[in-house]
């Protein structure tokens, strides 16, 4: 049902995160199309009718999902995005979304309907949100903060500047993408169509967290070809491919995959296998937060394709990049006003600075290095991709304030 501008101003930000978790709109890997599943044009064209009824100017839905908008500022000032996915992540169920509040939390573990037990001892910084609101699903499903609490801020965010007009801010443009899950939405955004100074996403977690770099990826393919034989008669003839990769696999050095790194550590990582004795298919992805960090896991990978072909005559095995992106904090060094307004708007806020990379990609990353700068700022939500995942309501409120804050600072550089 669509709702009145007047309820939209007034609804809140907790009441409209709510409503928003219970949209179901997962991604869906390997799908043709962007938005790679039906569900998430419900959620696109929801905040299309709600940017509509607040009376945003050039509000957009286009063929692939993308919700942009522009809420003016005055003549000659900066024009700043602010965006946040709406998909979900597909691995976890995330239909029938029931959200628990729990108020004035009073710490220790939170058993949720469904089974699962959100503890202090598995999520340390629960402790931090003694007396505040802790928002939850009954367990069995994720919550869907990633990323329903950016949207959420982002929809607030433009509230308030509606109900204080008074208040300073540039030109803000908003884009609510699909398919972040995937990494394919954000490739249909024209950065130069959207014509913003510089952007944010809201896609981070705890108060205070601006993340300005993330990994340099590379996403590939190994093929490994045996040759077949009946196993009757196999000695001297057979190369089992299913072999080869099992030897390929375990020759990553356990030093080097995502349950071992942390940090600024890279990885290699198996992603999916799939073939037979003839031929076998590895999805691999290597992670690093420099270009020659990302060489040397590729030149591991090949070395290691290489070495099979030599112990087994006759096999072939080969790498191939398929895809990846970029570290923005390259680009963002060009720009340095971009995390510096950021980190005064959290000071401002009362927050402690926190700068962490991110272990991972993000939309922003695509976005920077098309030559928009675009770090990444916090929303409250916390555990992302689980059924224990969960939001701090107040948390979330801080995030609006920074943003806000934000906003101001921007307006200042006209």
């Amino acid at each position: 049902m669509q709702r009145a501008r007047s309820q939209l101003l007034q609804e809140g930000l907790l009441q409209r995160f709510l409503r928003y978790v219970q949209v179901d709109s997962p991604s869906a890997e390997g799908a043709a199309d962007v938005p790679s599943t039906p569900e998430q044009w419900e959620m696109a064209r929801l905040l299309f009718g709600e940017l509509q009824a607040l009376g945003l100017s050039g509000v957009t839905l286009s063929e692939h999902g993308i919700v942009t908008a522009t809420l003016p500022g005055p003549a000659g000032a900066p024009v700043v995005g602010l965006l946040a996915h709406y998909d979900t992540f597909p691995g976890v169920p995330g239909k029938g979304v029931r959200p628990l509040v729990h108020r004035r939390y009073a710490g220790g573990d939170i058993p949720l309907p469904a089974g699962p037990v959100l503890s202090p001892r598995d999520h340390p910084a629960l402790a931090r949100c003694i007396g505040q609101d802790v928002i939850t699903s009954d367990g069995s499903t994720l919550l869907g903060a990633d990323d329903k609490a950016g949207v959420a801020e982002v929809m607030e965010v433009l509230c308030r500047l509606i109900r204080e007009p008074g208040r300073p801010r540039p030109t803000v443009r908003v884009a609510f993408t699909p398919d972040e899950e995937t990494g394919r939405g954000i490739g249909y955004l024209d950065v130069a169509t959207w014509g913003c100074t510089a952007a944010y996403t809201l896609d981070g977690s705890e108060p205070g967290e601006i993340s300005g770099e993330n990994f340099d990826a590379a996403n590939g393919l190994v093929v490994i070809e045996g040759r077949s034989s009946h196993t009757g008669t196999a000695r001297g003839k057979l190369i089992n491919a299913v072999r080869l990769a099992a030897e390929l696999v375990t020759s990553v050095p356990a030093t080097l995959l995502p349950e071992t790194t942390e940090g600024r550590e890279g990885f290699i990582h198996v992603d999916a296998i799939e073939g037979n004795m003839e031929r076998v298919t590895l999805k691999i992805a290597l992670r690093e937060f420099t270009l020659e960090g990302l060489g040397r896991l590729r030149t591991l990978v090949e070395e290691a394709c290489r070495g099979l072909e030599l112990r087994y005559p006759g096999s072939r095995a080969r790498f191939e990049v398929t895809g990846g992106y970029a570290n923005m904090a390259r680009k963002l060094e060009e720009r340095p006003e971009v995390m510096e307004l950021a980190r005064e708007a959290v000071r401002r806020a009362g927050l402690e600075v926190i700068e962490r990379p991110i272990r991972g990609g993000t939309d922003g990353a695509r976005l920077t290095e098309q030559g928009l700068p675009t770090p990444n700022l916090f929303t409250g939500g916390m555990n992302y991709h689980s059924r224990t995942e969960w939001a701090c309501a107040q948390w979330m409120e801080q995030a609006v304030d920074v943003v806000l804050r934000l906003l101001e600072l921007w307006a200042t550089r006209q």
